[in-house]
């Protein structure tokens, strides 16, 4: 068994503020200058993100060990595999609200704060509960076999977006106009009224934290250190902006992403209830080690891929193949 991290207080404290500090430039920058980011500019940010992540994460493997370093990079790269699927719902969301093309970054960035935070306390909540209640990790695991046969089994149906509890209590309790004021979230027509930029930013949030639901889970199956947890959905999330905008037109050609995702839920879910009954005394349920996991994650996710774009290649070729002879028809 991994040796539990015993952190002092300013490393959560040095770490949370890195973090806010890092998404408080991201943000002037935003606001700045509202604008739809070019391919090159997303491309930079993405990488920057993700070396950031990395470079976290050999930190972990040189200060505290590979098992601590293994458990991060396994985190942060199934937090940020799922984050990818959910970009879907995010498009459904913005074409949904209509909102205009240059204000997009920060709706992005707003809802992703509000959703980071919220997932904090989600965190704080689980840590607190499986640091209690061992029985939970029988739950955890059979929730995620269960999501990952679900996510099989409607992967062919279409994807709607529908409004959460929260939003629609928004909604209902404040009013709001009707129309877009430029970036603004509130405008004084007669009374103070909220615009759409902001409902829209809630809608974001607020459906984030409903992916976390599969995903805080699923992180808790590779870890069950709270600051690792913390870090690698941090990490995760604070590209994700840019990433939108990036795979925007990739998100299609991923066909398979969704299989990928299915069988990476599944092995963390069955490794947390086999890894459950070891803990219990039973002989035969063995624990896997985190590199085992780290490897399975990897490969999954690197075939899925793979395979999603040589499909969207081949049916590429296939309707232009079919193209020439509808239109001599």
């Amino acid at each position: 068994m991994t040796p539990a991290m015993e952190l002092p207080l300013w490393v959560w404290l040095a770490t949370i503020g890195g973090f806010c500090l890092v998404l408080a430039l991201d943000f002037w920058l935003v606001a700045r200058n509202p604008h739809e980011p070019s391919f090159k500019e997303c491309v930079g940010w993405v990488s920057f993100y993700v070396s950031l992540a990395v470079i976290f994460g050999v930190g972990l493997l040189l200060l505290s060990g590979p098992a601590h370093g293994g458990e991060f990079f396994a985190g942060w790269i199934t937090e940020y595999s799922l984050s990818v699927d959910n970009l879907f719902v995010f498009l459904l969301i913005m074409s949904r609200f209509q909102v205009p093309r240059q204000y997009r970054q920060k709706v992005l960035l707003i809802g992703i704060i509000l959703a980071l935070v919220m997932r904090g306390a989600f965190i704080a909540a689980g840590a607190e509960a499986v640091a209690r209640f061992d029985w939970l990790f029988y739950v955890f695991g059979a929730f995620l076999v269960y999501t990952a046969w679900k996510l099989i089994g409607h992967e062919d149906e279409e994807a709607e977006f529908s409004e959460n509890l929260a939003l629609r209590t928004v909604r209902r309790v404040l009013p709001t106009t009707d129309t877009y004021h430029g970036a603004r979230l509130t405008v004084h027509l007669g009374r103070r009224m909220v615009t759409p930029m902001l409902i829209v930013m809630i809608a974001i949030g607020t459906t984030d934290l409903l992916f976390a639901l599969d995903s805080i889970p699923a992180i808790f199956g590779l870890t069950k250190e709270p600051y690792l947890v913390f870090t690698a959905n941090a990490f995760a999330l604070m590209g994700l902006r840019q990433l939108f905008f990036l795979i925007g037109g990739l998100l299609d050609r991923l066909v398979y992403l969704s299989k990928g995702l299915s069988v990476v839920l599944a092995f963390i879910g069955v490794k947390l209830i086999l890894e459950a009954l070891h803990h219990d005394g039973v002989s035969w349920a063995p624990e896997i080690p985190i590199l085992v996991s780290l490897g399975v994650i990897i490969g999954t996710l690197a075939v899925t891929t793979v395979l999603s774009l040589v499909k969207s290649a081949r049916d590429a070729k296939k309707t232009k193949a079919v193209e020439p002879e509808t239109v001599e028809r």
